[in-house]
């Protein structure tokens, strides 16, 4: 026998209450989707099985975080209903997997887009660009083992994103260490990371950044570019972007 149990069901709150349309949960309270509980077997449970339907749960930090079961409920749900860049097309004679990403690479820039609302907003062609110059379109590229997946996410990078008293303070991404390659996951946090750079180039340059200053901080090449050269990476970047942007 399998006993369903609803926990703390305010996944149909109102809208003006959510960080994003795209929620299902009011800000402070993070996606559970349903799934088993093993507990110990006792006359009301003899199986000691409990199904518990999806739920938001409370973040104890009371910030906006992303889980990883809502990352995977966004990307299922509004994706594929998307239009527009990145372009696709113009990169896969020599990577065949470069358009793959490009439903994901669309949905995460505009919702990092919608909730940051920047002047400049970001550009879904960049982040392909980018994403593109990190791992060459492969899920896990070989060469850099301190780097992960699809967005090179460094294992300080994710530590970053989790922790509410640490550099972002809120519109933080919780995701499972051992999910980090999963391309949509990687992906909208490697998006997030972008605009915490575009944020700290700003701080380092004294006026605003633009986006391809905020690719230079997430790659860590000021150091080289200061000196008047290009690195390997930066160069590959702006060539892919070039591409993407041409007509």
């Amino acid at each position: 026998m399998v006993i369903q149990i609803v926990a703390n069901d305010n996944t149909k709150g109102s809208e003006t209450k959510k960080a994003h349309p795209w929620r299902r949960c009011p800000i402070g309270q993070r996606f559970v989707k349903e799934h088993i509980l093993h507990i110990k077997p006792s006359k009301k449970h003899p199986n000691g099985i409990v199904k518990v339907h999806e739920y938001c749960a409370y973040n104890p930090s009371h910030k906006e975080e992303l889980s990883y079961d809502e990352i995977q409920y966004i990307t299922q749900t509004y994706f594929s209903t998307l239009s527009g860049r990145p372009t696709a097309g113009r990169l896969i004679k020599e990577y065949p997997t470069s358009d793959e990403f490009d439903g994901l690479i669309r949905g995460w820039t505009k919702y990092w887009n919608d909730i940051f609302k920047l002047d400049e907003p970001l550009d879904a062609n960049l982040i392909k660009a980018l994403l593109g110059s990190e791992s060459s379109f492969k899920i896990d590229p070989p060469g850099n083992k301190n780097a992960h997946g699809l967005m090179q996410i460094l294992h300080n990078t994710f530590l970053i994103l989790q922790d509410p008293k640490g550099e972002l303070r809120d519109y933080l991404v919780r995701v499972p260490w051992n999910k980090i390659l999963d391309p949509t996951s990687n992906i909208c946090i490697g998006i997030r990371w972008l605009f915490q750079k575009k944020k700290l180039a700003s701080v380092r340059l004294k006026r605003t950044a633009s986006w391809d200053e905020a690719v230079i901080e997430y790659k860590s090449y000021w150091d080289v570019v200061n000196k008047g050269q290009i690195p390997v990476g930066l160069a590959k970047f702006r060539n892919f972007y070039e591409i993407l942007q041409g007509e």
